[in-house]
């Protein structure tokens, strides 16, 4: 079938996916604009891990701070292209990993930022506690992989279950978004700012 260029237009900019997707997914649900978005969405989620090793060197800078003026961040989210960048939906969320940043103050953005001296001091506390128990020493690595799994959560960024939704990770959130948009999408960098307190990025 025939695809009109102004639906194709149209679908890109309601999703931020390729032009040649578009069409793709127009011909694909026979010119049905909903179940062309579902389409994307479906096809994008599914393949986000394909995009992560995408260059994604456009992006924003977004910043938050408390309304007591005592807490606030700087957080730098990164795309592809200039156009996602300046989509709603990718703004948006820039500024809710801004609010959830202060709201949970990690330390790293990834287990792999950890310091390899700091994670053998929580492995080493772990294992102590673990061992205290009297359970063997194969049991004693489980119980301190376990804890780590939980260290995690409360320091790493992509780790932490999203302030507005719980049900999900910082992580499955920007795994979706790239899904939705149709490109790599990445939280580069971050710092939070408390009145008396040193940064933490």
């Amino acid at each position: 079938m025939d695809i009109n260029a102004s639906d194709v237009k149209t679908l890109r900019e309601r999703t931020g996916a390729g032009m040649m997707d578009c069409k793709k997914a127009l011909a694909e649900t026979g010119g049905d604009f909903e179940k062309a978005v579902d389409y994307l969405r479906k096809k994008g989620i599914a393949s986000a891990e394909k995009r992560a090793g995408r260059d994604a060197a456009e992006g924003i800078i977004q910043h938050y701070v408390h309304f007591d003026q005592k807490k606030g961040c700087l957080v730098e989210v990164n795309c592809e292209t200039d156009f996602v960048a300046r989509t709603d939906v990718f703004q948006a969320f820039a500024k809710d990993v801004a609010l959830h940043l202060v709201a949970k103050r990690p330390a790293y953005l990834k287990p792999e930022d950890i310091p390899a001296d700091v994670l053998e001091r929580e492995k080493s506390i772990h294992r102590e506690q673990a061992a205290a128990s009297g359970k063997p020493a194969p049991v004693i690595e489980k119980i301190v992989e376990g804890r780590l799994s939980k260290y995690y959560e409360e320091v790493c960024l992509l780790n932490q279950a999203f302030v507005k939704d719980d049900s999900k990770t910082v992580g499955d959130m920007v795994k979706e978004l790239a899904g939705k948009l149709g490109e790599n999408v990445q939280i580069k960098r971050f710092v939070v700012f408390e009145v008396g307190r040193s940064a933490a990025a």
